[in-house]
């Protein structure tokens, strides 16, 4: 190790993060594949809507320890693992299968992973526009009163998240699904989930990874 990266090394809440959220990008895309019902009502989502939640809280909370630019690094290097996804699914489906292999266990793969590229593909377009969206809605909201509270984190995280997972629903079902079949009730429902989640859970989730980042930080500088 050099004498730069001994003096300046990554804070540890940020290499977590970025563990994490490489995972996030590329568990999306598979969990898209289904839809579920959103209880107690009868609207359907995609349940990839989960992993990005987590993201929009990874990113949130970097960017209240970090800063803006730092968490706007974290969403565009989110790409990699993403792309390099798309690249060996597609990889994969093209090589031979072995013939011993179960044949309703490779229908099935084929089935599901051979519309997985377009709901990946579909997905860096909204993931780009809402997560950096959120980083930006997020930091601007910080007043110089409550960048310390928990009150002014948590109502900051909850309108950042409601208004760019809007956003984010329309783009991503329009472009992943549209065509396939009847989207207009996917959209609701992605978009009425992520609002409710964002305004309800996502910002006790910011909270605490904030205080997890700041545990882990300080215990790295000790």
């Amino acid at each position: 190790m050099n004498d730069a990266s001994a003096a300046n090394p990554i804070p540890q809440s940020l290499f977590v993060f970025a563990l994490i959220y490489g995972g996030m990008t590329v568990l999306a895309g598979f969990l898209a594949v289904k839809q579920v019902m959103l209880w107690p009502t009868s609207l359907g989502v995609e349940a990839g809507i989960f992993a990005f939640l987590i993201l929009v809280v990874l990113s949130s909370a970097t960017a209240q320890m970090h800063g803006p630019a730092v968490a706007n690094r974290l969403v565009v290097w989110g790409f990699l693992p993403l792309a390099m996804s798309i690249v060996l699914i597609l990889l994969v489906l093209r090589l031979p299968a072995d013939p011993a292999m179960w044949p309703e266990g490779l229908e099935a793969f084929q089935l599901i992973h051979a519309t997985t590229p377009r709901i990946m593909a579909a997905g860096p377009v909204a993931y780009l526009v809402s997560l950096l969206l959120n980083v930006w809605i997020f930091s601007k909201l910080r007043g110089e009163g409550d960048a310390k509270g928990n009150v002014g984190l948590m109502v900051r995280g909850a309108i950042a998240s409601a208004l760019s997972q809007a956003i984010d629903s329309v783009i991503f079902i329009t472009l992943a699904f549209g065509g396939e079949r009847e989207i207009g009730s996917l959209i609701a429902g992605q978009a009425l989930a992520k609002i409710v989640l964002s305004l309800v859970l996502v910002p006790f989730l910011i909270a605490i990874a904030v205080k997890i980042a700041q545990r882990l930080d300080r215990g790295q500088a000790g």
